[in-house]
């Protein structure tokens, strides 16, 4: 397993709890790559478009074994690379995070992205930000947390993104989606989501980023 001779830090929750902004930044403080696993099955949603998850399971599998994820960089910096380019912004609409939701459930995805994910983990240090990196993918990681927060505030700071993005959202809308990606993520038969036996719960809440990314820190760091 990479985490035997890798360094591995690993971060789950649920949308919207303040993963990627707290994992970029305490991968940078620690001084290892920053892997963000979600943005794998939204690279796969692009490249196989809206009905993705419905094609049959041998066209998923194809499209995924031609696929080539690497990493550049390291900290905030790094970049995930698709078939050798970062993965674009289309890629991190609302459309396409349902699209790959959809995928997520489908045991060939989480087969095919989990021994990529663990490929990356073996070639260096990283922090691996996702779902099920701390119970599936990475389960000997020495370092391990998961994010959560209520609905209502992950609402809210979904609200605020959008908004510094000069886009439209609609709060109830953005409510209903999270509340819906939950209850898939949590009950899928596949890795679902819930937090690993040995990792550190923290409810970011009512906590600021900087007092999350400093647990983090302080923790991973021993």
């Amino acid at each position: 397993m990479a985490s035997n001779s890798r360094r591995i830090v690993t971060i789950d929750g649920p949308a919207g709890a303040g993963k990627t902004t707290v994992s970029r930044r305490a991968a940078g403080a620690l001084g290892v790559a920053y892997l963000d696993t979600g943005a794998m099955f939204r690279g796969l949603a692009l490249a196989l478009g809206e009905g993705g998850h419905a094609l049959p399971e041998a066209t998923i599998d194809a499209r995924l074994a031609a696929m080539a994820f690497a990493l550049a960089g390291s900290g905030a910096d790094t970049v995930l690379l698709v078939d050798g380019a970062p993965l674009p912004d289309a890629a991190r609409t609302e459309q396409v995070g349902g699209w790959a939701s959809n995928l997520a459930v489908l045991p060939v995805v989480r087969r095919r992205l989990r021994l990529a994910q663990q490929a990356l983990g073996a070639a260096t240090d990283l922090l691996a930000e996702g779902r099920d990196m701390g119970t599936v993918v990475f389960p000997r990681a020495p370092h391990k947390f998961f994010l959560t927060a209520s609905p209502e505030v992950r609402a809210g700071r979904r609200m605020l993104q959008l908004a510094a993005l000069g886009k439209p959202a609609d709060y109830e809308a953005i409510l209903a989606a999270i509340r819906r990606r939950d209850a898939q993520d949590q009950g899928r038969a596949e890795a679902p989501l819930v937090a690993a036996p040995d990792a550190l719960v923290i409810d970011t809440s009512d906590l600021t980023e900087d007092a999350v990314v400093a647990r983090i820190v302080a923790a991973a760091a021993v």
